[in-house]
């Protein structure tokens, strides 16, 4: 873009957020340097007794001033830079001060200290009468995802030319490269993987840290001055969004360069001084010896640039993304150069990135001389294709009128071809770094026109479309369901990874070999597939009983299970936990199995065998419809190093699959009864005449006409026998006038015996047709006596 911006840096900035990509925010770079001035030093005399010097300088803008200076570069006659009193340098005012018996106005300052680069080992050397601020706007890089042309800040500036209506300048220019052959041959073993590799070799060539300028601007975006030539790539890189790399040309061996798979068990060290071992999938460049770097990744040590360095080889390379992509994940190793050949970047650029480098390594290393022509291998590359646009749909797409002359204004604008075929119908040719994975379709189109004629300038309308319900979801409504039970009775749903590792499986006995592996985890402490959800749910109770003495939690997921052939089955289950840090657990468990109950009108449970996570007498199977469809249990002492946790584990499968009952009837009209069936039944549209109702509860008695009777029984049990157990023996020998069996209280304590316990139950009995007499209501109660004697049982009478 030529000349200057007639827009602030914060309203720039709202400017492409909404017409480009998300601004996080607008930084203001060396506010510091408004006071800051070049001064030369026209006089330095040692201190007495101290290893500091003092120096007289001219500022110009402050006139004369004497300051103490240790630096060892501090010398007569250089110019440097110069902050006076007063000013605000990290958070900190620059003030006078006496310094070995002389006084301080101000002082001579380094690179670091100024922020312009990271040289801490003396006070700069100026080149530049004045540095001044400067504004960095930070963009959010997940919205840049599909757009690899904004990855360099060229591209972004094409933007803001389009959004301002200003000229573009191309800092490129492809004239300066040579013509005639290379001086070094490229083979390319797949041109799938690598569609284009350039190279260009210069000789007489000066390492020396970079100017100022360059060191700065690097500075400024994240990347650290290394030295001149190495600083030239990333430059280019951060300007232009083409990686380069610079070989060491003495180092290479042989007079090809080779780009292949590597081979299995293949080692190569990187620029970050680690090693890597290589598989067949990795994508290297390789010379008569070996890999010399990993493609798209990082370059190799043996090859690098040094201070010795006289002669270079320039790569600057297309490689396909979900190679470089896959290969970065698998060496856990994301440089800036695989970010940007992730996105797919344009083949065309590789001979930009030359020629914009070869201009900028004349400036910083003078004498350099370019060998030979361009070195290169290629395979055809394709235009883009040309999309139809109809002005037309183009209008009723964005919901106002646009002009066909503001259509094509924008996207001339934003470099595609516009070609009008016939009237008010646009071919359009996209240029090729947005047709690599961004531009395809006339959607995408419509998209650039929208965006930069600015959402907000577009009347938003209701869309005129029939209303019409959404099919139930039956699976969604009993989900639903189930999770408004949990919440109604205090539990806080929480969602975890599918992932866990081999120490979480193992603490709860779950074997790592029955576990799906991940292939290329997130993390390593994610490498396999669940199998079940109480690793997770274990790891939430450890986290939050740090913070709270009591919570309830539950989450719904899928378990997945390895198979033998074809492809891991996933099976939906429910784990909710009840934690206290005080009591004996014994509450817990019991709000455990009434979390049951709520949701399966009629559960109950059973003692049965404790798995390795769980208490070895409080482990309960959760029955249903005579069905075994889940557990209840308190968690070993292990796992839980404080406080107490019980948890309900449900097969949501089985429980869906033993809730769906062939019958006939209304669901409307039903009893009353909660929990999730209800859902279900809603969700069916389960109707008269209909064979699928689906219900968890019971079916509709009329109220008795007649008044009921009840009585109490207190039956002595050992202190692991369940009321379930009792209640469900006492129903099996009540009879036909049972009404119902209220559990009342449970007792422990003198004078029953050491292991035992008091349950009371109320019993109620009624008849339909007529009032019980005395004799038939204490025949019921002898028969309920009798039986749970006969089982064992003492009762209290």
């Amino acid at each position: 873009m030529t000349g200057a911006l007639d827009v602030t840096p914060q309203e720039l900035g709202l400017l492409i957020t909404v017409k480009t990509a998300e601004q996080e925010g607008v930084e203001t770079v060396g506010a510091h340097l408004a006071m800051v001035c070049a001064a030369r030093v026209v006089q330095v005399d040692p201190i007495a007794g101290s290893h500091n010097r003092k120096a007289v300088v001219e500022t110009g803008r402050y006139g004369r001033r004497t300051v103490v200076c240790g630096a060892p570069n501090c010398r007569a006659g250089i110019v440097t830079a110069y902050i006076p009193a007063g000013c605000v340098l990290d958070g900190r005012t620059i003030e006078k001060a006496v310094i070995a018996g002389v006084e301080s106005d101000g002082m001579l300052a380094s690179g670091a200290e100024l922020g312009l680069n990271r040289d801490a080992a003396g006070i700069l050397e100026l080149d530049v009468e004045e540095c001044k601020p400067d504004s960095i706007i930070e963009i959010d890089n997940k919205s840049l995802t599909h757009r690899p042309d904004l990855w360099g800040h060229h591209g972004m500036a094409r933007e803001v030319a389009a959004i301002l209506e200003r000229p573009l300048r191309d800092p490129v220019d492809l004239s300066v490269l040579p013509q005639g052959p290379g001086s070094i041959a490229v083979s390319i073993a797949d041109f799938d993987l690598c569609p284009r590799y350039s190279a260009l070799t210069l000789e007489n060539v000066t390492v020396a840290p970079s100017p100022l300028w360059l060191q700065y601007r690097l500075t400024s975006v994240g990347l650290n001055p290394i030295n001149n030539i190495v600083d030239v790539t990333n430059y280019v890189m951060a300007e232009i969004g083409q990686p380069m790399h610079a070989f060491d040309a003495a180092t290479l061996a042989g007079e090809t360069i080779h780009v292949r798979r590597a081979a299995a068990g293949e080692k190569m060290q990187g620029l970050d001084e680690q090693h890597y071992t290589l598989d067949e999938q990795a994508l290297v460049i390789a010379d008569a010896n070996g890999p010399v770097a990993i493609a798209g990744v990082i370059g190799g040590l043996s090859t690098g640039v040094t201070q010795t360095t006289q002669r270079i080889v320039l790569e600057s390379a297309n490689f396909q993304a979900a190679s470089i992509r896959k290969t970065s994940s698998r060496l856990k190793l994301r440089t800036d150069a695989s970010m940007r050949f992730e996105k797919s970047l344009d083949p065309r650029n590789t001979r930009r990135g030359l020629a914009r480098a070869l201009v900028l390594l004349e400036q910083v290393s003078p004498g350099i001389r370019v060998v030979g022509g361009v070195s290169e291998a290629t395979r055809e590359l394709s235009a883009p294709a040309p999309i139809e646009l109809r002005l037309d749909w183009l209008r009723r797409k964005l919901g106002c009128d646009v002009a066909g002359e503001k259509v094509r204004g924008i996207l001339h604008a934003l470099e595609f071809q516009v070609e009008e075929t016939a009237p008010e119908v646009f071919r359009v040719t996209p240029p090729s770094w947005r047709a690599t994975k961004d531009i395809s379709i006339k959607d995408d189109l419509a998209e650039e026109v929208g965006r930069m004629m600015g959402y907000s300038s577009i009347e938003p309308r209701a869309p005129l479309a029939p209303v019409v319900p959404p099919p139930v979801n039956p699976e969604r409504a009993f989900l639903q369901k189930v999770r408004e039970v949990c919440t109604g009775q205090g539990f806080t749903e929480v969602y975890n990874y599918s992932f866990v590792n081999p120490q979480q499986a193992g603490e709860l006995a779950l074997a790592a070999e029955d576990h799906v592996r991940v292939l290329n985890p997130i993390s390593s402490d994610q490498g396999l597939l669940r199998t079940s959800l109480l690793p997770g749910i274990v790891k939430n109770i450890r986290d939050n009983s740090r913070h709270l003495e009591n919570f309830r939690l539950f989450e719904i997921g899928f378990e997945i299970h390895k198979q033998a052939e074809g492809l891991p089955t996933e099976a939906l289950h429910l784990a909710a936990a009840v934690y206290s840090k005080a009591g004996d657990g014994v509450a817990g468990l019991m709000e455990a199995k009434r979390l049951a109950e709520c949701l399966l009108y009629g559960a109950g449970v059973r003692q049965t065998e404790a798995r390795p996570y769980e208490h070895t007498v409080r482990a309960y199977a959760v029955l249903y419809r005579d069905e075994v469809v889940g557990r209840v249990s308190e968690l070993h002492p292990k796992l839980v190093s404080a406080g107490r946790a019980a948890v309900l584990y449900l097969d949501l499968e089985r429980v869906r699959e033993v809730s769906i009952v062939e019958g006939t009837g209304s669901a409307a009209g039903r009893g009353s009864a909660g929990g999730v069936g209800a859902s279900i039944a809603a969700a069916t549209g389960a109707s008269a005449g209909t064979s699928t109702a689906a219900w968890v509860g019971e079916k509709y008695k009329p109220l008795p006409r007649y008044p009921s009777s009840s009585f109490d029984l207190s039956v002595i049990a050992g202190e692991r026998v369940t009321v379930a157990e009792v209640e469900q023996r006492m129903t099996s020998l009540a009879g036909e006038f049972l009404q119902g069996i209220e559990f009342v209280r449970q007792y422990v304590g003198a004078p029953l015996a050491e292991g035992q316990k008091s349950l009371s139950f109320r019993v109620t009995v009624c008849s339909m047709d007529r009032t019980l007499s005395a004799e038939e209501i204490a025949s019921v109660r002898a028969r309920i006596i009798g039986g749970l004697e006969q089982a064992g049982f003492e009762l209290r009478i």
